[in-house]
C-alpha cells in the first residue's frame, strides 16, 4: 500500500500543504476531525496531478468561515444544503470544505441531507475511486479509509458506481462519468456502463438541478486539457443539456496550444500557474458575448468570474513592471517573476507580445538558469561552506544572482566574495592518552627453586645437564648438583624430597628437551669449543674426575664469570645424550673426522658412570 504521509508531503505543492495545515489547525481548535476526501485522494493514489482539494469535517463546516478568513482564505461561494464552502487560498489553491453527511434520494435529483460520519459520507458519493478518505488528525495522520475498495478500481482504471441506483438518484453522475473518463483515460465498469447507457436512453438527466449544471460547466474550464473534455461531452450529447451554444468549434485551438506551452515553460522554472482563467476566453473565443455572459452567470464560484475579467489588465501591468527600471538587471527581473502572482505572469508570457517582454521571458527560460551551473561548490567545500552551515541556502541564492549579473567571473573574485562567509578552521584534534588500566595481579607462580650459581670446577657437559634439569624444576637441579663431582659444597647441598624428576632420567630421556633441532646445533657448537687436543687427551683419561674438573677450571680464564657461561648454555645445547653402552674409544678419536657433537658424549657417559 502506498505511503500516504509521503504522498502528502511530496505530491502536493507548498501552497496546497500550507492550505491543508491551516484547515487542520482550525479544525483542531474547534475540536473537529478533518479528512481529505474525493478526487484529491484518488489523484494521489493514481499518480495524477492534484488539481484541487476536497476536505470533509465531522461537524458543521459553515461555522468555520471566520477562522478561514483569518487564515487568508477567500470565499468564492457556498452550498448551504450540503453545508459546503468554496474557498481559495494563496497560491491559487482551490478547496471545497464540506460537512460529513449522509444523503438519501426519495426522488431522483432531490437529495435529503443529514449529518453523518465519515463512513456515511463516503458511501453517499458517486464512484468508488472517489469514496476514499485520508485522516488529517493527530494520531492517525495519513490513515487511508477505503470501505468500498476503491484502490482496486484505481488499479484497474475503472469507474464503478458506489450504488447500483446512482444514476437514477443523481443523474449528473452520468456527466461526471464522461468527464472523468476523458480526463483520466479510464473505462466504465461493465455494470456501470450498462446502467449508464440505460440512463441516457431513459432521460435521467432531466432531473439535474441548475446548480449542478453550472458546476459542471465551470469544471470544464478548470480541466488541464479542456478541449478534450469538451469534445468528449459533445460526443456523448451532454453539451446540448449543459450549454448548447458552447461547442468545440467555438474554441481557438491554436492560441490554446500556445497558452499551454507557456504554462509548461513556467512550470519548469518553478512557477505553478492555474490556467483556468486564462484559457476560458480561448475556449469561448467564437461564442457570442451574450452567451459568454450567460455562461459566466451559471458558475457557482463568483471569484472565478472576477479572475477572468481582471486577468488581462493584470497581465499588462506585470509586463510593464518587467520592462521597467526595477527589473533592469537579470537578478531583479528573476526576483520579480518568482514573486509575482503566477496567473498574472502566465498572462504576460502568453498574451503580451512586446519584444522586450518576450526577450526577458526567453532569458528566464534559457540563459539565466545557466548561472546556477557555475556555482563553485568545490571551492565552497574547501572553504568549509557546507549545507550544514546556517544560511547556506540564502548564500547559494545570493551567489546565483551575482553570477547571473556577471559580477563574478574569475575564481579569485568568487573566493573574495565567499571569504566573509567562510567559518574559521576548527582547532586541531586533541589526542588524550587513555589511562592504562590497572594490571591485574598475576597469580603467584608455583614456587620453584632457582638453580644457584654452579661451581667453577664443573665441566660444560655437566653444566648443560644441570640447565636441562632446571627446566624440570628446582628440586631436580638441587639433587643433580649435589651428586655432581668436583665440589665439597655440592656434597653438602640439601635436596628437598621428593624431586619431581631426577637428572638421570633427564639425561636418559631426551624427549623432555623442548625444541630438539636447535639444541643439536647448540650442542655441536659447544662441543667444538670444548674439543680437547688429541695429544693432551690421553693422560686425562687416567686422572680422577675431580682432578680433570680442576684442570679444566684452571685452563679457563679467571675473568669469565661462571654464571654467564651457564646462562649461555641453554637447554638447546644438549642434543641427544650418548647411549649408556657407547665405547669410550669413540668419544674423541684423534685421526677421524667425527661430528663435533660426539666429544660432548664422553663427559655425559662419565657422569652417568659416576651416578651408578
Amino acid at each position: 500500500m502506498a505511503d500516504y504521509i509521503y504522498l502528502l508531503e511530496s505530491r502536493l505543492s507548498q501552497a496546497q500543504q500550507k492550505a491543508l495545515q491551516a484547515v487542520r489547525e482550525i479544525a483542531k481548535a474547534k475540536g473537529l476531525t478533518v479528512f481529505l476526501v474525493g478526487g484529491a485522494v484518488r489523484d494521489l493514489t493514481s499518480g495524477s496531478p492534484v488539481r484541487d482539494l476536497d476536505v470533509a469535517v465531522q461537524g458543521n463546516a459553515l461555522k468555520l468561515k471566520k477562522e478561514l478568513e483569518k487564515a487568508g482564505a477567500l470565499f468564492s461561494g457556498e452550498l448551504e444544503p450540503l453545508q459546503a464552502l468554496f474557498v481559495e487560498f494563496p497560491g491559487g489553491v482551490r478547496m471545497e470544505i464540506s460537512s460529513t453527511v449522509t444523503i438519501t434520494f426519495p426522488k431522483p435529483g432531490k437529495p435529503v441531507v443529514k449529518p453523518g460520519t465519515i463512513h456515511d459520507d463516503l458511501r453517499s458519493r458517486d464512484f468508488t475511486a472517489n469514496a476514499m478518505a485520508l485522516s488529517l488528525n493527530d494520531g492517525s495522520y495519513g490513515l487511508l479509509m477505503d470501505p468500498l475498495n476503491g484502490v482496486a478500481d484505481i488499479e484497474n482504471r475503472e469507474l464503478r458506481l458506489v450504488n447500483g441506483y446512482g444514476f437514477i438518484e443523481d443523474p449528473v453522475r452520468m456527466i461526471r462519468a464522461a468527464r472523468f473518463s476523458a480526463r483520466l483515460g479510464w473505462q466504465l465498469e461493465e455494470r456501470t456502463r450498462s446502467r449508464y447507457d440505460t440512463g441516457k436512453e431513459e432521460g435521467y438527466i432531466s432531473a439535474m438541478s441548475s446548480f449542478q449544471r453550472g458546476y459542471e460547466l465551470e469544471e470544464i474550464a478548470h480541466e488541464d486539457d479542456p478541449l478534450r473534455v469538451l469534445q468528449r461531452l459533445e460526443q456523448e450529447g451532454w453539451m446540448k443539456v449543459l450549454c448548447p451554444a458552447w461547442t468545440s468549434a467555438k474554441v481557438n485551438v491554436a492560441e490554446l496550444e500556445k497558452l499551454r506551452d507557456a504554462q509548461g515553460q513556467l512550470f519548469t522554472r518553478g512557477i505553478h500557474a492555474d490556467p483556468s482563467a486564462a484559457q476560458f476566453p480561448l475556449l469561448t473565443a467564437k461564442m457570442q458575448s451574450k452567451d459568454v455572459t450567460s455562461l459566466k452567470k451559471s458558475f457557482p464560484r463568483r471569484t472565478f468570474v472576477s479572475h477572468i475579467d481582471a486577468l488581462e489588465a493584470e497581465g499588462k501591468k506585470f509586463a510593464a513592471e518587467l520592462t521597467g527600471k526595477q527589473a533592469a538587471t537579470p537578478s531583479a527581473a528573476w526576483k520579480l517573476l518568482m514573486a509575482g502572482r503566477p496567473e498574472a505572469v502566465l498572462q504576460a508570457a502568453y498574451a503580451v507580445r512586446n519584444a522586450p517582454v518576450q526577450a526577458k521571458f526567453k532569458s528566464f527560460y534559457t540563459d539565466w538558469p545557466q548561472a546556477r551551473q557555475r556555482i563553485p561548490y568545490t571551492l565552497m567545500q574547501e572553504m568549509r561552506i557546507t549545507p550544514e552551515l546556517p544560511g547556506y541556502d540564502d548564500l547559494v541564492e545570493k551567489l546565483f544572482f551575482e553570477l547571473m549579473d556577471g559580477k563574478l567571473g574569475t575564481p579569485e573574485e568568487m573566493k573574495a566574495f565567499l571569504e566573509p562567509y567562510s567559518p574559521p578552521a576548527p582547532p586541531p584534534p586533541v589526542h588524550l592518552r587513555r589511562p592504562r588500566a590497572a594490571r591485574k595481579e598475576a597469580k603467584a607462580p608455583r614456587p620453584r627453586k632457582k638453580a644457584e650459581a654452579l661451581p667453577k670446577d664443573m665441566d660444560e657437559a655437566a653444566a648443560a645437564a644441570v640447565k636441562v634439569a632446571g627446566s624440570a624444576g628446582g628440586d631436580a637441579v638441587a639433587e643433580f648438583a649435589a651428586q655432581a663431582p668436583g665440589s665439597a659444597e655440592r656434597k653438602q647441598a640439601r635436596v628437598k624430597p621428593p624431586a619431581r624428576l631426577a637428572a638421570k632420567e633427564l639425561v636418559a630421556k631426551p624427549k623432555a628437551v623442548a625444541n630438539p633441532v636447535p639444541a643439536k646445533a647448540a650442542a655441536k657448537k659447544a662441543a667444538v669449543k670444548s674439543k680437547p687436543d688429541p695429544a693432551k687427551k690421553a693422560p686425562a683419561k687416567k686422572q680422577p674426575a675431580k682432578k680433570a674438573a680442576a684442570a679444566k677450571k684452571a685452563a679457563k680464564p679467571a675473568s669469565r664469570p661462571v654464571k654467564k657461561a651457564v646462562a649461555k648454555q641453554t637447554p638447546r645445547k644438549v642434543a641427544k645424550p650418548a647411549p649408556k653402552k657407547a665405547p669410550p674409544k669413540k668419544a674423541a678419536p684423534a685421526k677421524k673426522s667425527a661430528p663435533a657433537r660426539k666429544p660432548a658424549k664422553k663427559p655425559a657417559k662419565a657422569i652417568a658412570k659416576k651416578r651408578r
